[in-house]
């Protein structure tokens, strides 16, 4: 496996230059600062990486604010006691992504939200989680939570400003050509392999998990 400084050499290559890799990449938030989301919004942008799941970018955005409409604002409270009638009328609801098996995640994973915050928010929950086991809370979500599996709810904890790893197609590619793994990682061990892999790296750089990750996917040609 490589040293950091390498990997950053080939990314820097192909991108034109250092300042052109680190250009645009949102440092992650602090843990207070992540602490203090609301669980609102990370039901949200559950809802959102749910809906997006085999559908073009632009139509959940198109729909998007008439969505948030139908869902009350993603009141978890609400969400999570969500009626049979309520669901129906979802169901059959121009405004949104008309899938029950969408809509009906979306009801269990604010149940999984409330549960998890335990009263002191789900933002806690995330931050307490130890920083260097993303992969960790990544199994936890796909075990307890719905359809946030895959890359769902890694892309949606990046998009609130969690530090973070994508194991998008160039990621997952740099890792194969690492020697990390032989293939895009499902199993709890190729994941933990992988953890170990971006500590280390991160250990070498003193940069964040999305530091890190971005220039491991601007290391691959795409």
């Amino acid at each position: 496996m490589h040293h950091f400084d390498d990997i950053l050499a080939i990314a820097a290559k192909r991108r034109g230059g250092e300042a052109q890799v680190w250009e645009g990449i949102v440092p992650p938030k602090s843990r207070d600062e992540i602490a203090a989301i609301s669980d609102d919004a990370f039901l949200a942008v559950f809802a959102e990486g749910i809906f997006q799941t085999g559908l073009a970018w632009t139509v959940v955005q198109n729909k998007w604010p008439g969505i948030v409409e139908a869902f009350g604002g993603f009141e978890v409270g609400r969400v999570a006691m969500m009626s049979p009638e309520w669901f129906d009328d979802l169901v059959g609801d121009t405004r949104v992504i008309r899938s029950g098996a969408k809509i009906r995640a979306i009801q269990e994973n604010a149940v999984m939200i409330q549960e998890a915050a335990q009263g002191a928010g789900f933002g806690q929950f995330v931050a307490d989680w130890p920083r260097d086991d993303f992969a960790g809370l990544m199994l936890w979500l796909k075990k307890n939570g719905s359809r946030l599996g895959g890359s769902v709810g890694a892309y949606g904890l990046r998009r609130l400003g969690v530090d973070s790893f994508i194991l998008s197609r160039d990621v997952v590619a740099r890792l194969v050509a690492e020697g990390v793994i032989d293939k895009a990682p499902t199993s709890q061990r190729a994941l933990g392999q992988v953890q170990a892999a971006f500590n280390t790296w991160v250990a070498q750089s003193g940069r964040s998990l999305t530091e890190v990750s971005r220039v491991l996917a601007y290391s691959i040609d795409g």
